[in-house]
């Protein structure tokens, strides 16, 4: 009988600890995550895709877009003449010395446009160049003539004569979207025909790298479209293109510490390019309009400060007297929020829709008031002397004045004074760019651009078909000659 108790209160004493379980469990409920539970509403829930639409996560084919952009995009090579150095201790003891040009070498990447041989590179890409040339994807080599720049947005035309191109097809850069797949196409470090993916990371990026500085009339545009796709030196007006093989940018620049790719690299929007592009060829000269108004991002300290009430639009900082922007009616203080129907949160957005359009062009503008009171506004764009009219190409006679000199035939005593056969005398100076060189009376001009000069109207030509940095190539003496570069 007592082994039995021993057994009955053995098996109580077991059951003792597994209902204190279950009521511990009962009190402290594990919550149930399951349909219409409360929890459930505080999180966004994955959803897996079904085996039929797995397909669409994997990654896409990029060898369409490859095979449509590799022929279109070409190589870049460019002579650049260095200033002789003299040594004025040579000279001292030796006399003067010999003319020793030197001569520097850059490269880069361009973009068949059509079939006309336009070509889109960088303008820092040829810059100073005194000869270009440039090399398909077949191998085949050509010269290129410069058809005109713009360094305010970075951007230049080249022209090649050739009837073996393919053009690349020309994309929406507004369409971009932040995320998609995209491909650099150029030639880093001299590695022609070289392809890089990556994805679009940020759009209307102002990274302040066009220098602003070196003209008074100098007015950058940066909205540049930021990738992860590996673009190095070389790379320069290369072609970003979307996964259907269509141009969407041109590649200019990297963030870097080093000067290769540590990161992300930047594209100029492609409806950009169209319109800089267009002006060249069309005009000889970008015809840029200004809405004549200094322009800021709304910042927290800015919202806090003029008492904005929220940070959309562009705040307008300053109206400049007899501009565009005074003359539409817009106010200090006000801010834009849309520009032709396109929303404008940034000022390199709004100066990307302003850089796509010119003098003369009416625009509409959705104007918020300090009231708070939304209008819209009809505003006519201005050129950069202050009316509508579209600017004429910059001719001989204006780079003439810039000079501030005439010029004169050489005589037969200058060419055996000087001993040369062709050039021009330098024959008076007054307040100019020759002048501030420290060039003379009396000096002759044997070169201009490494293109020798026999008389002032050859002179005068090609100082008008050239664009950017011009050199000079001047006899002081018999046996002495100098190199002089400098831009207009």
């Amino acid at each position: 009988m007592r082994k039995y108790q021993i057994i009955g209160f053995g098996f109580l004493g077991g059951l003792i600890p597994v209902a204190s379980v279950f009521i511990y469990a009962s009190y402290f409920k594990t919550p149930n995550f399951g349909s219409g539970n409360a929890r459930e509403q505080l999180f966004v829930q994955a959803s897996y895709p079904s085996s039929s639409n797995a397909a669409s996560l994997q990654l896409p084919d990029l060898t369409f877009a490859s095979d449509k952009s590799i022929n279109c995009v070409v190589h870049i090579t460019t002579k650049i003449s260095r200033q002789m150095q003299r040594d004025p201790f040579y000279e001292f003891f030796y006399g003067p010395q010999q003319p020793n040009q030197q001569f520097s070498t850059g490269a880069g990447s361009g973009v068949i446009l059509n079939t006309n041989g336009y070509i889109v590179t960088n303008n820092h890409v040829i810059d100073k160049a005194q000869s270009i040339e440039v090399t398909l994807n077949n191998h085949k080599k050509y010269t290129a003539k410069l058809v005109g720049t713009d360094p305010n947005t970075d951007l230049a035309v080249l022209k090649i004569e050739a009837d073996d191109i393919v053009p690349i097809t020309v994309g929406n850069s507004d369409d971009v979207r932040i995320g998609e797949w995209v491909l650099a196409v150029g030639n880093p470090f001299d590695l022609t025909s070289t392809v890089t993916a990556g994805i679009v990371s940020a759009k209307s990026r102002n990274i302040n790298i066009i220098n602003s500085k070196t003209r008074r009339d100098a007015f950058p545009i940066e909205s540049f479209i930021q990738t992860d796709a590996a673009v190095n030196p070389g790379n320069s007006g290369g072609a970003l293109v979307n996964t259907r093989g269509e141009l969407i940018g041109i590649n200019t620049a990297i963030a870097s510490n080093t000067g290769s790719y540590s990161g992300y690299s930047f594209a100029i929007p492609v409806n950009l390019m169209k319109k800089v592009v267009a002006d060249i060829i069309e005009f000889g000269v970008v015809q840029r309009g200004f809405l004549g108004a200094r322009i800021a991002n709304i910042t927290q300290e800015l919202m806090d400060s003029e008492g904005l009430p929220n940070a959309m639009g562009v705040y307008i900082g300053e109206i400049i007297e007899g501009g565009a922007a005074e003359k539409a009616g817009l106010k200090s203080g006000e801010v834009i929020l849309s520009y032709d129907g396109r929303v404008v949160n940034s000022t390199s957005e709004l100066l990307e829709e302003v850089g796509k359009s010119s003098p003369g062009q009416s625009v509409k503008l959705e104007i918020r008031s300090k009231n708070g009171k939304i209008r819209p506004l009809n505003l006519v764009l201005q050129n950069s002397d202050g009316d509508t009219k579209l600017i004429a190409k910059k001719n001989a006679e204006s780079n003439m004045t810039k000079l501030g000199a005439t010029f004169s035939e050489l005589s037969e005593k200058d060419k055996a004074d000087f001993n040369v056969d062709c050039g021009i005398k330098i024959s008076s100076l007054k307040e100019g760019k020759l002048k501030s060189l420290g060039l003379r009376e009396g000096l002759i001009i044997t070169k201009l651009n490494n293109k020798t000069i026999c008389s002032v109207e050859e002179f005068k030509e090609i100082l008008g078909s050239e664009e950017g940095g011009l050199l000079l190539e001047v006899a002081s003496s018999r046996n002495r000659r100098e190199f002089i570069g400098f831009g207009l």
